[in-house]
């Protein structure tokens, strides 16, 4: 059944929300990281993603104190995007409380040090994060389009332990339209070995009902969450009914 984890964006220490990955639409909401991360481990969730935007412009983790803080206070299992351009930077996320890395642009600017994290570390702590805009992989806190569709970018790394995959549809996230269905049950076909999160565009719990039926294993829950769409009430009383 399908897993919902909650997300978490952090810009200087404060939760907020991007639409459409645009910097300059942004909003900030009033309750702390932790409180809210506290809030999720309550409702009986088991994991968190947690991205650093002020990380993913700088090009290094900017915002760690926020994960020590919520890895030492909840039991959740956090997976960190955001600023890991090296390995003293993963090392560092993994210090912190990371369980799992989320990497992105380094995937298409530096792709030997990907497989060689992924080699090291195995595919389930290493999770390559592809951000599309228009068919291709955006990078730099999605400031930045390649030439790479994320098909080319899953078959590089396969052959290196590549389980897990973040796909995020950017011209839906944050816009509470409802996912790119036919783009993540064509990924989930074309790549049965890997694990997709759905990222981008839930809007309400039909949308997670309509990726569970479709056999989607994981998604991603934003805006939905922040906007009151999707209840914490919600969340928990949807784990139940899969179960």
């Amino acid at each position: 059944m399908i897993e919902i984890i909650p997300a978490i964006d952090l810009i200087e220490g404060r939760c907020v929300r991007l639409s459409q990955g645009d910097y300059d639409r942004q909003r900030t909401y009033d309750a702390s990281p932790l409180d809210i991360a506290c809030q999720f481990a309550d409702a009986g969730i088991r994991r968190l993603h947690l991205v650093d935007l002020d990380g993913a412009k700088a090009a290094r983790p900017c915002n760690l104190h926020v994960l020590e803080a919520i890895a030492s206070a909840t039991d959740l299992d956090i997976e960190w995007g955001g600023g890991i351009k090296d390995r003293e930077a993963l090392s560092n996320v993994f210090s912190a409380g990371a369980g799992h890395a989320i990497c992105g642009s380094i995937a298409i600017r530096q792709p030997d040090d990907l497989r060689a994290w992924l080699e090291d570390f195995g595919g389930e702590r290493i999770i390559l994060g592809a951000d599309v805009r228009e068919g291709r992989v955006a990078v730099g806190g999605w400031l930045e389009d390649s030439a790479q569709t994320v098909d080319a970018l899953i078959d590089t790394f396969l052959p290196h332990g590549l389980s897990e995959v973040i796909c995020t549809d950017i011209s839906r996230d944050g816009m509470l339209t409802g996912p790119s269905f036919d783009l993540y049950t064509r990924l989930q076909a074309a790549y049965p070995a890997v694990t997709f999160t759905v990222s981008g565009g839930i809007s309400s719990v039909d949308d997670i009902r309509r990726l569970d039926a479709l056999g989607l294993p994981r998604v991603i829950v934003g805006k939905a969450f922040y906007e009151g769409h999707i209840t914490l009430s919600d969340l928990s009383s949807f784990k139940k009914s899969l179960r």
